[in-house]
């Protein structure tokens, strides 16, 4: 049993999340985490809301609650629709509780020690009209690298080039639009990233399985030079900047920078696990406490990498101590339509909560794995969504399932029939089903979501398959122990139908599952002779057909749709 630790990247606390976000970070996570699970793998996903930075303070102030009342609120908010779409954490933390709070402290007086950390007078900028500094990604205003014109403080989305608020041509207040901006003097902390330069670029030399993605991102920083970061802030909300756990003199109106405790918020939340589970979170973090052995896999968004592969990597390796670093790095592209990117900011997309409204979550599930946007950013569109939802989940797999389940009852009682032999249809049906299940878990190993999902496709088109060469409702008026075995094979096969779709549509598989009498304890990934899988269940036991698992998406629903949203992509 290997033992697996699964982060994705953390939502943002400021309202619900689009389907972008579920779709480039918790959704893959999540598949992966089931399907490790399902191997008989000891997994422990961790999630949490990411719940520090002006964002949070502003949409507090708009909601005319404190910070804290604003934050409860969205963190349940953000748990419901994670239950929404089935998402399997074993933690959803926050990165503004107690434990965050205190490792965040802690790996800035270390890192202060290891000489990592130094206090330095800087130039910020100060809207007289909002009559605050602003932090980086609230100064807005044209990129001096590529003259993109919405480029933020922090860094150009257009470029990807990072960037300091002073460097922006024309900028102004992302706040309140105001142009009435100075520069004053402000002390920060600054983490020296330079000194880690070399140590970093080893580490992501010696990580051998990131997808290209993340490894050309991490090198187009390393080679453009890393620079020191500040990682305090001007802002009341966050966590409080110490120094010999007491508040440091002259940070008492300081917090940490957002982008510094929300990865630790990783650490943060198996803590928070920990203490309500009883479990040893230092197993899982800690290499001289048993972390040696755990695979650490992060799924996250393109635009997360950097922060991934050189900000937190430096905090946890300048700190020095036994912390497991990343050993598997996920990236994804972005989920498009509607004119660009979704969007929170922009409230461009669909967002979970609505695409709930519409269809259960094992909907959303299959498009958004079957259509992930690993090798490019993927366009959205209604027709697409439409034609994936009754092509594959209703007529592939719901329509073999409807369709031998009620032939069963109406013809052999409801239960696995008996009679009929073993033959050569069935020994086609084995051998191709063999060759499928390696491909389908090899995709899986290697997180290719798109291709595992379509190998779980070719896998329910076998079955139908199957049904054709067999033609148990023909067979049955002629030769009904022909068609017994017909139908006993096709339901024996449909629980390995079912147990490859458990990691992407866990409430459909486990229906079909519930139907077969399938145990709990037999829910796993399908391994073994293949001639066994396919005679397992035991004749004369009761199998139930369900409710219709699939309804198909009709031309008016995309029509009603497409208005709703603004077009069909």
């Amino acid at each position: 049993m290997a033992r697996i630790l699964i982060t994705s990247a953390l939502p943002y606390i400021n309202g619900v999340k689009h389907l972008g976000n579920l779709a480039g970070s918790m959704l893959p996570a999540d598949v992966y985490a089931r399907f490790q699970r399902v191997m008989g793998h000891d997994v422990l996903y961790v999630c949490a809301t990411d719940e520090h930075g002006t964002p949070a303070e502003l949409a507090a102030a708009t909601a005319g609650q404190s910070v804290r009342e604003y934050c409860d609120e969205q963190h349940d908010i953000q748990k419901r629709a994670g239950d929404g779409f089935s998402l399997s954490y074993d933690v959803f933390g926050r990165t503004s509780s107690q434990p965050n709070i205190t490792l965040t402290q802690h790996f800035a007086e270390v890192l202060e020690a290891r000489g990592l950390i130094e206090e330095r007078l800087e130039h910020q900028v100060f809207s007289i009209d909002d009559d605050r500094f602003l932090p980086d990604r609230y100064v807005e205003g044209t990129c001096p690298h590529c003259g993109f014109e919405r480029a933020r403080g922090d860094q150009c989305d257009n470029c990807g080039r990072l960037l300091e608020p002073t460097d922006l041509k024309e900028p102004y207040s992302k706040i309140s639009g105001s142009k009435n901006l100075e520069v004053r003097e402000t002390k920060h902390l600054h983490l020296l990233q330079t000194k880690m330069e070399a140590r970093i670029r080893d580490w992501v030399d010696a990580s051998t399985e990131w997808p290209s993605l993340a490894k050309s991102i991490a090198y187009k920083w390393l080679d453009e030079g890393l620079r020191d970061r500040s990682i305090t802030r001007d802002l009341k909300w966050g966590v409080p900047v110490t120094k010999d756990g007491a508040p440091r003199e002259g940070f008492e109106n300081k917090v940490f920078y957002v982008w510094f405790d929300a990865p630790i918020g990783y650490i943060g939340a198996t803590v928070e696990w920990a203490e309500a589970n009883g479990g040893d979170w230092e197993s899982w973090w800690r290499t001289d406490k048993g972390a040696d052995d755990v695979t650490y896999v992060q799924f996250m968004g393109k635009d997360n990498v950097a922060f991934h592969t050189v900000s937190f990597p430096a905090t946890i390796l300048g700190s020095e101590e036994p912390w497991k670093t990343v050993d598997k790095l996920k990236a994804f592209n972005w989920l498009t339509g509607y004119g660009g990117k979704f969007s929170t900011s922009d409230r461009r997309g669909v967002f979970m909560d609505q695409a709930l409204d519409l269809l259960p979550g094992d909907y959303w599930r299959w498009y958004l794995t079957a259509n992930a946007p690993e090798g490019s950013d993927a366009a959205f569109t209604w027709e697409h969504f439409q034609s994936l939802i009754n092509t594959d989940l209703a007529n592939v797999l719901g329509n073999y399932v409807n369709r031998i389940l009620r032939f069963n009852k109406s013809r052999f009682d409801g239960v696995v029939p008996e009679g009929g032999t073993w033959g050569e249809n069935e020994d086609w049906l084995a051998g191709e089903m063999t060759e499928r299940l390696k491909a389908a878990e090899a995709h899986f190993e290697a997180m290719e979501f798109r291709k595992a999902a379509s190998e779980i496709r070719a896998i329910w088109a076998l079955g139908n398959e199957y049904l054709t060469k067999a033609e148990p409702w023909t067979k049955f008026k002629t030769d009904p122990d022909a068609a017994a075995i017909g139908v006993r094979t096709a339901l024996n096969y449909m629980t390995v139908m079912a147990r490859v779709a458990l990691p992407v549509i866990p409430n459909a598989a486990a229906t079909i599952l519930d139907a077969l009498g399938i145990a709990d304890s037999d829910r796993v990934w399908p391994k073994g002779e293949a001639k066994s899988m396919l005679t397992a269940l035991p004749v004369g036991q009761s199998v139930e057909p369900p409710e219709v698992l699939f309804k198909k998406i009709e031309d008016t629903d995309v029509a009603e749709w497409s208005e709703r949203f603004g077009g069909a992509g």
